[in-house]
């Protein structure tokens, strides 16, 4: 009778998930995410990159030497720290089975100066810088560029892999391949280098959002000092584009099908350079050689399509 009841014990251990399984139903993303407390992933990161050359060749070659991408230190030169940090990156996936990738930072910034909050989301800092990029082949090689050095500010990155079969601007049929999406904002506070082929160095170049120059008078006309404005212009004021990255068919009258397709719409930006040199370099040649400075203000890119294949 003892065996009986320990095997009457064990059947019963082992039916008790059967039975169970009768009143259970599939968790949704939304049930996962209260039972588990996440409904997604964060990334916290900082890092340094340095490549020492990167190179593309085809018959030829196309190269980038002294390669180095960190916090905006890199490029100033500043004693501080040169990491790309306090970048968070959050990665979800929706009810539609989209993967929807932010990437922010987890600082913050006082903008009450501008009628904003005290704790508002501060954009990334970056910096880069290249030695040199060169094309060589059997008939030599040409420097294209030199001494590049720059850096600025992230202060959005959307990355959508969407499972549509229509991008937001592109209403064609993508034969249900998904396909793309990035939303960026971004500047370029201070930026040089010299293009050596051309004899020509370019010093103080800016990007930032769109009529920044008219937003930095109403700072200064605030009470800001020039400097001040321009510092809160450095951290508030950004470029902006949309981009749609599928594959499709080739533009206009283009035959070609199954072609990498990048669509970019609302470029939004300001674009100014203190000296430009001609016939010279920034090193040696800014004083006696730069013809001056070059503005570009409220510059608008819309419904641009490119399509890429190779040949």
């Amino acid at each position: 009778m003892k065996g009986l009841k320990k095997i009457a014990l064990v059947t019963a251990i082992a039916a008790a998930p059967f039975a169970a399984q009768a009143d259970m139903k599939a968790l949704d993303d939304t049930a996962m995410g209260n039972v588990t407390g996440q409904s997604g992933v964060t990334i916290e990161l900082e890092t340094q990159v340095e490549v020492g050359k990167f190179t593309y060749t085809d018959e030829g070659s196309f190269s980038v030497s002294g390669i180095k991408l960190g916090g905006s230190s890199v490029a100033t030169g500043d004693t501080g720290n040169e990491l790309l940090d306090e970048l968070k990156i959050d990665i979800d996936i929706n009810e539609a089975g989209d993967a929807v990738i932010h990437v922010g930072s987890m600082s913050t910034q006082d903008l009450s100066a501008i009628g904003q909050g005290v704790d508002e989301p501060a954009p990334i800092d970056w910096g880069i810088t290249a030695n040199s990029m060169e094309l060589s082949g059997t008939g030599g090689s040409t420097t294209l560029l030199s001494g590049l050095k720059g850096h600025g500010n992230l202060s959005k990155l959307d990355i959508n892999v969407r499972n549509g079969n229509q991008t937001r601007h592109e209403q064609t049929a993508l034969n249900d391949n998904g396909y793309l999406e990035l939303d960026v904002g971004f500047n370029v506070v201070d930026m040089q280098f010299d293009a050596d082929f051309l004899g020509v160095g370019v010093s103080g170049m800016s990007i930032l959002g769109a009529n920044s120059d008219a937003i930095k008078q109403q700072y200064m006309g605030a009470g800001m000092t020039e400097a001040e404005a321009e510092g809160m212009l450095a951290t508030t004021s950004f470029a902006k584009a949309e981009l749609d990255v599928y594959k499709g068919d080739g533009v206009g009258s283009s035959t070609e099908k199954d072609v990498l397709r990048i669509d970019v719409s609302n470029v939004a930006m300001d674009i100014n350079i203190d000296d430009v040199v001609v016939g010279g370099t920034i090193a040696n040649d800014i004083g006696s050689r730069s013809i001056g400075s070059v503005g570009i203000t409220n510059l608008q890119i819309n419904d641009t399509k490119l399509a890429v294949y190779g040949h």
